[in-house]
């Protein structure tokens, strides 16, 4: 005992394993690294980011993911952002692909699996059993990384620690560190999201350059701590970089193939005031039809310490201002989107939201506007959809919503989901609806992401009221979605309705409610943080809803009918 003590302790010390300090020692099995190939304009990408991110929420800990935008399909028309980096090419081409979207798992050949003989890259549906082999292997490596971003100076100081618990069979590795940022809003062929595809785990450096930094010696007991530093630049190829949704994964490889395991860690931050906070963007607000508008907003932490609450103020058009306290848990540099409780205004051609954070501190990024535009309007009823296809008709799908969100109208099977055999374009069956008073949106969108407009001859859409083309209302020249909003009749208004007549009781409530309303109205029920907690349509005269299922506190009910919109406190004991 005493003897095989004394050789453990001789097997840590020659790999100065006593420094170590949060890499585990102990055996582990090996961790999944998927480089998925992809790119904005793949039209079944988004089906591979699907799967890729059902891998990772069933192993969570084991599972890492680096999206690589390259190809054909990452090259950008115009307009479009640039999400390729100088390493994607290189790690594309080594995996011997022939299609996308494609990923290697840990960079290993998978007999049966590979789309070519001896190479490592797999089509989408062999991910997850690639995965389950290699996260049953043992590993002859941990690894594991942490980091700090020195937000004043922009300067990543990334910490590895390498530690082998058994021998490499090459005297040499390679440690490798992937720099991502997620949450970048863009466009995406496929994925039914149009320019407002959220991209995950998207690359933008490697830390240790194309293949990583030398690892030596790889036999069991040594261990490898290793410092790097990055000056992350504000952009990356004109994407500006959020310090905030960056991730690193560190990965150990037997050269530029086999990756052995990998790991990701936590970003922490300095440089960071004591107190301040962000208003850092507010989502954009189409055309409106109704003077009930409950606004979104993006507030970030920019504090050194943890964010719980704040105060929002915010008005429309020079209104009443309205004051929203939120409450929470923000970490530095974290964002979270707020919903704002509804607020009545007056609806004009063009309308500004000001919003603002009153009780921070004084500097410029307290405050911000948005703009937007009243919704066209007709006052006929008989509304005509009018569409005519190019010859891809199973690309095109479209609906249309009323402002409930439920749909009014449905594209139909376009020739059974096949497309058309000759070069041309395809005037459809007029669509003939009667519609009443309400905010409507028309979407349409092409799975293959060139619209329906200009292909061999001249494809489209327009939307007609009483055999005349609504100003404004047509379109075809697109790329993945394209949409419009009207309004039919008059502009929804509180001025139009004897508000009296609808009640509320009783209130406060211990779990029933009694809603009655002269005319049929959608109802939306939302906490004190702008959470919906219950939406539904009601019915002229009494109805009843039971929220018994819900937290006592105060709540807002937003009601909304053919001529009138209302809101009300609702307090829950």
């Amino acid at each position: 005992m005493k003897k095989t003590l004394l050789l453990l302790i001789t097997a840590f010390a020659c790999g100065d394993a006593f420094s170590q300090t949060f890499v585990s020692t102990t055996p582990q099995n090996r961790k999944v690294i998927l480089e998925e190939f992809t790119g904005i304009n793949c039209v079944f990408c988004p089906d591979g980011h699907v799967i890729a991110n059902n891998i990772k929420s069933a192993n969570p800990n084991n599972f890492f993911v680096i999206n690589i935008h390259v190809g054909g399909f990452a090259t950008p028309s115009a307009g479009q952002p640039d999400f390729r980096t100088p390493f994607g090419t290189a790690i594309a081409n080594q995996s011997l692909l022939t299609g996308y979207p494609s990923g290697t798992v840990n960079r290993t050949v998978f007999n049966g699996l590979s789309m070519t003989a001896g190479g490592t890259a797999m089509g989408r549906f062999n991910w997850s059993n690639a995965t389950n082999q290699v996260l049953a292997q043992p590993s002859y490596v941990n690894t594991a990384v942490q980091a700090n971003i020195n937000v004043t100076t922009r300067t990543l100081t990334v910490n590895t620690e390498t530690f082998y618990t058994g021998n490499s069979p090459v005297g040499t590795n390679k440690l490798n560190v992937a720099l991502m940022q997620n949450n970048t809003f863009g466009p995406q062929t496929g994925g039914n999201m149009g320019n407002n595809y959220n991209h995950q785990h998207r690359l933008i450096h490697m830390v240790t350059g194309q293949w990583g930094a030398d690892l030596t010696p790889t036999t069991a007991g040594t261990f490898h701590p290793n410092t790097f530093t990055y000056q992350i630049p504000l952009a990356h190829n004109g994407v500006p970089i959020e310090l905030g949704e960056l991730e690193l994964v560190v990965f150990v490889a037997e050269g530029q193939q086999t990756i052995v395991s990998g790991n990701t860690g936590n970003i922490t931050f300095s440089g960071l005031a004591n107190n301040d906070v962000m208003v850092k963007s507010i989502a954009p607000i189409s055309e409106q039809c109704s003077n009930l508008l409950s606004p979104k907003v993006t507030i970030q932490n920019l504090s050194q310490t943890n964010l719980t609450s704040t105060t929002i103020t915010y008005s429309i058009n020079g209104g009443p201002q309205q004051t929203h306290n939120w409450t929470g848990s923000l970490l530095p540099l974290q964002s979270t989107e707020v919903t704002l409780p509804a607020v009545t205004y007056n609806l004009e051609a063009n309308n500004t939201l000001e919003v603002n954070l009153p009780s921070d501190d004084n500097n410029a990024n307290n405050a911000l506007n948005s703009t937007f535009a009243k919704a066209i309007e007709t006052q006929f009823t008989n509304i005509t959809i009018k569409i005519t296809l190019d010859r891809w008709a199973s690309e095109t799908s479209w609906s249309l919503k009323n402002s409930a969100g439920a749909n009014v109208a449905v594209n139909p099977v376009y020739n059974n989901g096949n497309d058309f055999a000759a070069n041309g374009t395809y005037p459809q069956p007029d669509i003939n609806l009667t519609l009443p008073n309400d905010c409507y949106t028309f979407q349409i969108l092409d799975s293959y992401g060139d619209g329906i407009c200009c292909d061999y001859g001249n494809g489209g859409y327009q939307i007609w009221a009483n055999g005349t083309l609504i100003p404004g209302m047509s379109g075809g020249t697109f790329t993945s979605s394209d949409r419009r909003i009207f309004g039919v009749n008059t502009t929804l208004s509180v001025d139009q309705f004897d508000l009296s007549s609808i009640r509320v009781y009783p209130n406060p409530s211990k779990g029933n409610i009694f809603v009655h309303t002269p005319a049929d109205a959608q109802m939306i029920l939302t906490d004190i943080s702008g959470k919906i907690v219950l939406r539904g349509s009601l019915l002229s005269g009494e109805n009843n809803l039971n929220v018994s299922n819900l937290s006592k506190g105060m709540y807002l009910m937003q009601l909304e009918g053919e001529n009138f919109s209302k809101s009300e406190k609702i307090i829950l004991n």
